[in-house]
Order: C-alpha cells, then sequence, then structure tokens
C-alpha cells in the first residue's frame, strides 16, 4: 500500500489558482489562518520568555509571520511558504532547509495536515529548534468537516451505488500527543478548539473551501467529476442533518495545537518510580490495603 495520501503537487496547483482568483467582495478566503493565528498569537502571550529566532512553517498565508515580527524579542522570522511569495522562501515541510539545532520558536498554522509523513515534518522541527525552543503548530483534526464526510458519502451511495473519498482523513487527537513524543519533544500538549461556522447551503461552504485551496487533493481521489444527481442528493441530506431552525447548515473546523519543548536539562522532569517521599494512602487520610486484602465495609 503506498504512503502518500495526499496529491502534494495538486494542493500547491489548488492553493495557487485560489490566490490567483483573489476571492470575491464578501468572502475572506483566509479567515481559518487568521483565526488561527489570533489564537497563536495568544498562546505565546502566555510563554514568559523570548524567541530570537522564528520560523513560519507552511502557513497558506503570511499572518503567523506578521505576528511573529510584532513580538517582544523577535530579532529574525524566516517564513518557509507553500508558494512563492515577497520575502518568503519556498520549502516543502517533508524537507525543511534548516540546520540542526538554529532555531529557537517554529510556528505553523493549518499546514501539517497535508503531508504525507507527518512524523517525519516533526521530527525534523525538534532538530531545527535550539534546546529548550517551542515548537506551536494548528492543524485541521479529525472532525473536520465531518457533516460533508457523512453526507458525501450517503450521496453517493444513493446516486452512483460506491463511495469515493472526498474529505481529507485528518489526524485524530488521541494520535497526535504520541506523535510529538516520539519526534523527541519534551512536555508534549495536544488540545483541540472546534470551530463552528454557519453557512447559507453547503454550496456555499465548498465555495470557501475552493477559495482556501482546500479541495479534493487526495491521491486515491475519484477522478470522475460529480453528476448533477449526486451534487442534488448531496445538498438535500446536508440540509436535511445539518441545518438549524433559520434553515443554515454548520461546518465544523476542528482546531487542534500541538505544543512541545526541545528538550533541555531546565525544564520539569517526572519523578522516579519509587522515589515519592509522601505515600498516596496517607495523603488521601485513608488505609492503605495491601496485596490480597479484602476491603472491608466503610
Amino acid at each position: 500500500m503506498s504512503d502518500v495520501v495526499f496529491d502534494r503537487g495538486l494542493a500547491r496547483i489548488r492553493l495557487a489558482r485560489a490566490r490567483a482568483a483573489g476571492g470575491r467582495a464578501d468572502l475572506d478566503a483566509d479567515f481559518l489562518v487568521a483565526r488561527a493565528a489570533e489564537d497563536l498569537e495568544d498562546r505565546l502571550a502566555a510563554v514568559l520568555r523570548e524567541f530570537p529566532v522564528c520560523v513560519d512553517l507552511g502557513t497558506p498565508a503570511p499572518h503567523v509571520a506578521r505576528m511573529l515580527a510584532r513580538r517582544p524579542g523577535t530579532e529574525r522570522v524566516l517564513r518557509l511558504a507553500p508558494l512563492p511569495e515577497p520575502g518568503a522562501v519556498v520549502a516543502d515541510e517533508e524537507a525543511l532547509p534548516l540546520a540542526p539545532a538554529s532555531v529557537n520558536l517554529v510556528a505553523s498554522a493549518l499546514s501539517l495536515q497535508g503531508v504525507n509523513d507527518l512524523p517525519g515534518a516533526l521530527i525534523q522541527a525538534r532538530r531545527a529548534l535550539a534546546p529548550d525552543g517551542l515548537l506551536v503548530a494548528c492543524l485541521l483534526g479529525g472532525a473536520t468537516l465531518h457533516e460533508l464526510r457523512q453526507s458525501f458519502a450517503a450521496a453517493e451511495a444513493e446516486t452512483i451505488g460506491g463511495v469515493s473519498p472526498r474529505v481529507a482523513p485528518f489526524a485524530d487527537v488521541r494520535d497526535l500527543g504520541s506523535l510529538l513524543q516520539r519526534a523527541g519533544f519534551a512536555l508534549p500538549v495536544v488540545d483541540a478548539d472546534p470551530l463552528v461556522v454557519r453557512y447559507d447551503h453547503v454550496f456555499a461552504l465548498m465555495r470557501d473551501l475552493r477559495a482556501m485551496g482546500l479541495t479534493n487533493v487526495l491521491a486515491e481521489r475519484r477522478r470522475a467529476p460529480l453528476t448533477r444527481a449526486t451534487l442534488g442528493r448531496l445538498a438535500e441530506i446536508y440540509a436535511a442533518r445539518y441545518a438549524d431552525p433559520d434553515g443554515r447548515v454548520r461546518a465544523t473546523f476542528e482546531l487542534v495545537w500541538l505544543t512541545g519543548w526541545a528538550p533541555h536539562e531546565s525544564q520539569q522532569k517526572p519523578l522516579r518510580p519509587g522515589s515519592a517521599a509522601v505515600r498516596l494512602a496517607d495523603a488521601l487520610g485513608t488505609r492503605e490495603i495491601s496485596a490480597g486484602e479484602k476491603a472491608g465495609p466503610g
């Protein structure tokens, strides 16, 4: 079985096409990236230290790089962008052009969910960080667009008698913490922030996804175009399952945050087993029951 899940060349073409289109006057095609950049700024504000050399890793728009440049103590921001843009270096998240221990902060927003080798990308980011350097990354999680995924599956099953992959298999929150540990990060933390966006109908959602360059780039996607019957049934199923009382439909974007530090001797470390100075039973004010002893009443 191939390890290639995403056609990354096609993903860059779709993103370039979306940028060239420029969006409509009533559409902010970068609203997800802007939201992630704002949340990232809030998270970094709680970290009471400075990061002289920062990297914006693959964020589709320059919101994160601009935010990092405003932070006190920032001396240099290197933007590794998916497409050519002024002041940025075009780079692939799976082949980082960074020397070992050369940066203090790696930040990324809504990019890493589209790589084929996420463990490898995290390992490279870890190697690029100097000791006590920080990774903060936001990526789309497994609950993202579950409404669209399920509606597509039902519509295709009814109209063409089969189901093809239409929405990417984003990573599950429970798996991402172990990936950070495997990549060598200390003090790993993973949390999710579901964002529900409402639309007039499912086609408005699909228009937004196209404007953000987030259309289907799965390597095993169905090449035949969608039929009018499938699209019509999709709209009916989506509205029936996910419409609010006012008729507008919901779409979920699960923003998953990964935080990890490059190991350093100053960081907190777990105690060795058996090294505790106080017994748990004493701390709880109860009697310890030995192995094989039955607990009595009360």
